[in-house]
């Protein structure tokens, strides 16, 4: 693992593609490290909204780019058959020219099993389901063919031709906070992303992340996989904190997480000002990420 910080955005899939287009372009030029979508059936939030699908669109916008990686944070395992999303991964890593990070998640959010007829599980099969979906996605991308026998997949010598550029597979990040996701992060992922807990105080979110972390030292530490390995990963905007109220207090936030070995920042740009997230320190306007990307950012760089 190395110790370079990086700092990525979350695009909203909810603004006409022109628009779109532009932003990608603009967060790339800017110098940013990556770029990545979230993968719902619809806005949670808002279910009228404009709302693409997440492949389709990572694959138009992994031709359109040519330096940031790009990927899903996270791709919902409701929604995804996983022998049919290797195959996707693959494509777009071959689009992109190896620049793909392949985020997936245990899912969960209620819209997307109602609008698209599944029957919602309970967290027991969930994360079971979570479990088969993760190994199956690794292997997958891993080889040109498999076969696979579990309580909830079953496959027959699945081909992936050609194989993806990055190899043994692009990467794969687990997002989450519970133990399964810690498992399969130590098992098998190379980057784990955590969002330090929704709606939580910043010294009860640090306390979490920190005892999150541990227990993912603890799982690498059982399979003899040095736990510097993983590439941790935090996703801003989720805890009732502040970190982009100014340079000094993002250089703070940055700074107390550093410590705990996390070295990704990945910061929201919203679909535009809304004060329904007034709550969440999130980027609102372009002014202010290019202060960001330009100032901000650089000045932390210099001092880590």
């Amino acid at each position: 693992m190395t110790d370079t910080l990086t700092f990525g955005i979350l695009t909203m899939p909810s603004l006409p593609y022109p628009r779109l287009v532009e932003r990608w372009r603009l967060i790339e030029d800017l110098g940013f490290d990556s770029i990545w979508l979230p993968d719902h059936f619809v806005n949670p939030r808002g279910p009228k909204d404009i709302w693409y699908e997440t492949w389709t669109l990572l694959a138009a916008m992994a031709g359109l780019t040519r330096r940031v990686r790009v990927g899903t944070l996270v791709t919902t395992m409701t929604l995804r058959n996983p022998a049919l999303l290797a195959k996707q991964a693959m494509t777009v890593d071959h689009i992109s020219d190896g620049r793909l990070v392949l985020g997936i998640g245990a899912g969960g959010t209620p819209l997307d099993y109602s609008m698209t007829g599944l029957e919602r599980w309970g967290d027991a099969e969930r994360f079971g389901r979570f479990r088969e979906f993760a190994v199956l996605l690794d292997r997958m991308l891993r080889q040109e063919r498999t076969t696979y026998e579990g309580r909830y997949h079953r496959i027959v010598d699945a081909m992936i031709s050609p194989p993806p550029i990055q190899r043994p597979r692009p990467p794969i990040l687990i997002g989450g906070k519970s133990r399964t996701a810690l498992r399969l992060t130590a098992r098998l992922g190379d980057v784990w992303n955590t969002n330090g807990g929704r709606d939580l105080p910043p010294d009860e979110a640090f306390a979490v992340t920190r005892a999150r972390g541990a227990m993912l030292d603890e799982y690498c530490a059982a399979r003899g996989r040095d736990p510097r390995t993983v590439v941790r990963s935090f996703m801003l905007g989720q805890t009732r904190e502040e970190p982009l109220a100014s340079r000094q207090a993002l250089a703070d936030f940055v700074g107390r997480y550093r410590a705990l070995g996390f070295t990704e920042f990945i910061l929201f740009w919203l679909r535009d000002p809304d004060p329904d997230y007034a709550l969440y320190s999130w980027i609102t306007d372009r002014r202010m990420l290019e202060q960001v990307a330009t100032d901000w950012i650089p000045a932390i760089r210099r001092a880590a």
